[in-house]
């Protein structure tokens, strides 16, 4: 019986098949090595200042960072406490709900009525891998490609790559330090188009400071529901309040808004806990269920001991919430007083969060050493070089002109690094 060879030919072994290309073809179009979508995205500039600041630091350099936004505090004993306890529970060795532990869930909606005066279903809270996946969820969730977003401006910087990145179309809405960086409701009906889909409010603010009183809180959310515009509101700020200001919560003032609201929270900046990576997203079950989906294909659960660790925080109390918020009050004013004092810098006092967002547009023009900067941009980059200060310019947020400033630094590298600041533009002509 015969039987076919399966050995190749002299010849044969030394041939290979062509590859195909697209470029193979004359006519063909080049294709793209990374794709539009995510070509398009600008990394995080704050989380870029930090990272230079830090490697600057390594490298010997005295370079003070404003650009961070992360509590100098450690996080509570314990909440570590907790998360070492959970490592030893094989529970925890497993994945869970990739909506997040029960138990957590069940904090998160008892915590929401503590702080926020309202109820909430443990069953309409997804537990995200940090406030930044939240953010990116909840866009995903309701905005389809075309849909526009308004933007009230200055905003933190992954708000719009958020909102792209779903497909839509984020519209700024800016409001300057002479209105205290608070958009007003004919602004926003003036930005409103038939393509708006959904509004972003954040009170306390990131970047400024700014917090919207309850009047305000209450005229833009039943603006909202008058148009049928979503608010997906970031709430991860509202134990950091100051002076006579007071966390409002748009579904405390307008309930009514609940079937069309999105709220976004977490851990990180009240319990000093930025690494641990817990935040969460509470809204209709519809939505919810949407982004739990995504979540399963994207993630599934986030990290069991953080979880555990995440419970002990939110049903510990704020004790050591209401000392670190002691800390930040002081080291606000202080901060405030030092570049108010600086000729060509306005910096308006903030009522929340860890920021200053002073306007810088009177020293910019202005020689510094030989250089004229025009932009927030490159006085950023002649304060880090001269000044070894990083901080964070004005265009990572909107528009040019402004700097931002976390004066969640200890009190005497905070202090040393606005002298610097000082010292650097008093030399402006």
């Amino acid at each position: 019986m015969s039987t076919a060879s399966t050995s190749a030919t002299p010849t044969q072994a030394h041939v290979e098949p062509a590859a195909s290309s697209a470029t193979d073809s004359p006519t063909a179009t080049p294709r793209a090595r990374v794709s539009a979508r995510l070509a398009a995205i600008a990394e995080s500039a704050t989380l870029a200042v930090d990272a230079k600041a830090k490697a600057l630091k390594a490298a010997g350099r005295p370079v003070i960072g404003f650009g961070a936004g992360e509590p100098d505090f450690p996080t509570p004993a314990h909440i570590v406490e907790a998360a070492a306890a959970a490592c030893y529970d094989p529970v925890n060795h497993r994945y869970s709900p990739a909506a997040g532990l029960p138990a957590l869930r069940e904090a998160i909606a008892a915590a929401t009525l503590r702080d926020s005066g309202y109820d909430v279903s443990p069953s309409s809270v997804l537990v995200t891998n940090g406030g930044k996946q939240a953010v990116y969820q909840a866009f995903a969730a309701v905005v389809d490609p075309g849909d526009e977003v308004l933007l009230p401006a200055p905003y933190w910087t992954t708000y719009p790559e958020a909102i792209r990145l779903a497909g839509g179309v984020p519209v700024e809405v800016f409001a300057g330090a002479d209105a205290g960086y608070l958009v007003t409701v004919d602004q926003l009906e003036a930005a409103r188009t038939p393509a708006t889909k959904a509004l972003l409010l954040c009170s306390p603010s990131n970047p400024t400071g700014a917090v919207y009183d309850a009047a305000q809180v209450e005229a833009i959310g039943r603006w909202a529901l008058e148009h049928g515009v979503w608010v997906i509101t970031d709430e991860i700020y509202q134990h950091l309040v100051y002076d006579d200001a007071v966390f409002t919560p748009v579904l405390g003032v307008v309930p009514e808004l609940a079937d069309t609201t999105i709220v976004l929270n977490g851990v990180a900046k009240t319990y000093a806990m930025t690494g641990w990576r817990v935040g969460w997203m509470q809204g209709p079950a519809d939505v919810i269920r949407a982004a739990t989906n995504l979540q399963s294909h994207l993630t599934s659960n986030v990290n069991n001991v953080a979880q555990r660790a995440a419970i002990a925080a939110l049903t510990g109390g704020l004790d050591a919430v209401a000392q670190m918020r002691q800390a930040f009050d002081r080291r606000r004013r202080a901060i405030v007083a030092a570049l108010d004092a600086i000729d060509g810098v306005s910096c308006p006092t903030p009522k929340g969060a860890f920021y200053v967002y002073p306007s810088v547009e009177g020293v910019l023009g202005r020689e510094i050493r030989g250089v004229v900067p025009t932009t927030s941009a490159a006085l950023a980059e002649l304060i880090l070089t001269e000044a070894e200060v990083a901080v964070v310019p004005g265009e990572a947020f909107g528009p040019s002109g402004y700097l931002r400033l976390s004066y969640a630094l200890g009190d005497d590298a905070l202090a040393e690094g606005v002298g610097r600041i000082a010292a650097l533009l008093g030399e402006a002509r």
